[in-house]
């Protein structure tokens, strides 16, 4: 089973308000990655053949009041309907209000048939311990539906960093042992801090989406995981639009040939392969349609490359 545990998809950029920037709208966007109006491309045709070598997708939802931002959960949840087999819908929760919040939750789930739930604290300007939160993390847990945090700082200049880090959600973790939670990126800037969680807590796992373009980055975190016994609380994830699942696969087994010829110490090569194939879905308690791997799609990139 290779599960993507973080993608997004969009119609224009408009939907991404003043996060565009986090989203490379106002970044230079590669010729190959651009859409109709030159903007990064992540309408759902490239998401669907970015997605082709895994077995399922996770599209996540995003809301913000603050920044003027919204992924409607009705897109999502469209879209999921088109490929049922493939992709899982999370949506996106403003917990700033929070009886809008919790019946748009309800909806989601109920309604739309949504799995899992996306929250981004540092751009909905909420800090995670604040009890409008709570009441969304209770609902959630009710409803059984994990919980991914963007715990990384949005890069539009309103974002609040100081409710991006993952040190926060020790609270969170702590007062809801039953939420499955998701840390996305690795916490980073913060690893340190999200690795200490990942070792704390059964409940709290971390996708490595958005590290995987700085190798050094990438090689420090996975080699401290590794280290410290919590490499199986790690799940894959590509972060698209930037990338794709088959780009990722091969940045994570290319990471040790940063140290070669060095005294670093490598990764174990079949620790690296548990990441990729790690069956997210089980993990995080979302009733899978369909199991069969396609790891043979993927063999070339799993071979050893010595």
């Amino acid at each position: 089973m290779i599960v993507d545990c973080y993608t997004h998809v969009w119609e224009t950029p408009s939907q991404v308000g003043l996060s565009a920037v986090a989203f490379g709208d106002l970044a230079p966007v590669p010729t190959a990655l651009r859409g109709r109006h030159g903007s990064l491309d992540a309408g759902t045709a490239r998401h669907l053949a970015a997605s082709e070598p895994v077995d399922k997708a996770f599209v996540l939802g995003f809301e913000s009041a603050y920044l003027q931002a919204e992924i409607p959960n009705t897109v999502v949840a469209s879209y999921v309907r088109r490929h049922p087999d493939k992709l899982v819908g999370f949506a996106g929760i403003d917990p700033a209000s929070p009886r809008e919040a919790v019946d748009a939750l309800r909806r989601a789930r109920q309604d739309l048939g949504l799995r899992g739930v996306s929250v981004a604290p540092a751009a909905q300007d909420v800090h995670p311990s604040a009890s409008t939160a709570f009441t969304v993390y209770q609902v959630a847990a009710e409803l059984q539906m994990p919980i991914l945090f963007h715990a990384g700082p949005f890069l539009a200049s309103r974002s609040k960093m100081e409710y991006a880090r993952p040190v926060l959600l020790d609270e969170v973790a702590r007062e809801f042992p039953e939420l499955k939670i998701i840390v996305a990126h690795l916490g980073y800037p913060w690893v340190s801090e999200t690795m200490v969680l990942l070792a704390k807590h059964d409940n709290v796992y971390s996708d490595i989406s958005w590290l995987l373009h700085q190798p050094w980055d990438a090689y420090q975190a996975l080699s401290s995981a590794w280290q410290l016994g919590v490499m199986d609380k790690l799940l894959f994830g590509s972060g698209f639009p930037y990338t794709s699942a088959a780009n990722c696969i091969e940045a994570l087994y290319s990471l040790n040939h940063l140290v070669q010829g060095t005294n670093l110490p490598t990764i174990p090569r079949e620790q690296l392969r548990s990441i990729v194939e790690r069956d997210s879905l089980d993990l995080l308690g979302i009733q899978s349609a369909n199991n069969n791997g396609r790891r043979d799609r993927m063999a070339s990139l799993l071979e050893d490359e010595g």
